[in-house]
């Protein structure tokens, strides 16, 4: 069965691109077919598997507006059983046209009901806001995977993000719940690090998982080579992070073949498309 995961997050910088991109990569090398929507104007994600926006010439606003059918817009990656639909700089002004469209936050979801069952995992990154390209990922997912830096900002957004949740599980998604927590950037060595831990597993002692994502520079060279760091270098403490989020996460799910597929030689080259 499918599973839809919505990468959320109201504060912008705490991971969800990265997150994103190399969850999916982890989780395609453990032979689950996967697809990443990106949902983010920036095109953090697209860019992140080695994809030339400009030579995309259906993306994921194509599909939003009803100018194309979402199976139009899906490109394979070089990256074993990853396929991306692709964001550019137009999703930009999607807001203000969704407004006045039938079924506004259920576009991407009635699009996906084409396509759900080609994949095992879809994977969206959605923007640092809750905008109705937000709102779309939410009522289209059946969880939400939460990115949380360690500092103080990052637990007010935090709250005001479960808030929002709350309110789309109301009024249009009552099957979304939160996935889990993952912090990232991780940095045991700091009181705050710790201090933000505490509190975030004294009010969500059942949501956050174990592994931790580190600070570390493999993690943000690899966007710069179109790579999932797992593809860039694989022997980094952020694929080995990534690694084992990925192993957490299919556990979690109740998925038991783990363990990574072996990889083709020639994906461990330059990836752009």
């Amino acid at each position: 069965m499918t599973k839809i995961i919505a990468i959320a997050n109201q504060k912008g910088g705490v991971g969800k691109s990265t997150t994103a991109v190399n969850l999916a990569a982890c989780i395609g090398i453990r032979g689950k077919k996967v697809l990443c929507i990106d949902m983010d104007p920036q095109g953090n994600t697209t860019s992140g598997f080695g994809i030339r926006k400009k030579s995309v010439s259906v993306t994921i606003y194509d599909v939003l507006m009803g100018k194309r059918r979402i199976g139009e817009g899906i490109i394979e990656t070089a990256y074993k059983n990853v396929s991306v639909i692709c964001s550019t700089s137009a999703l930009a002004g999607a807001d203000i046209e969704l407004v006045n469209l039938d079924n506004r936050s259920n576009r991407l979801k009635m699009q996906l009901l084409t396509v759900k069952n080609d994949y095992d995992y879809i994977i969206i990154d959605c923007p640092p806001s809750l905008s109705l390209l937000t709102v779309n990922a939410l009522c289209a997912s059946d969880s939400v995977l939460i990115p949380l830096q360690c500092e103080y900002y990052s637990l007010e957004g935090l709250s005001q993000l479960v808030e929002s949740i709350k309110r789309v599980k109301k009024n249009y998604n009552p099957n979304i719940d939160i996935d889990g927590i993952v912090f990232t950037m991780f940095d045991a060595r700091l009181n705050l690090t710790n201090q933000v831990v505490s509190e975030v597993q004294k009010h969500f002692p059942k949501k956050v998982y174990r592994t931790v994502i580190p600070r570390n520079v493999k993690l943000s060279e690899a966007p710069s080579f179109g790579k999932p760091v797992i593809y860039y270098d694989k022997t980094s403490r952020g694929a080995e992070a990534y690694e084992k989020l990925a192993e957490e996460m299919l556990t979690r799910h109740g998925v038991t073949d783990i363990k990574p597929k072996p990889v083709k030689k020639r994906l461990l080259g330059s990836a752009k498309i």
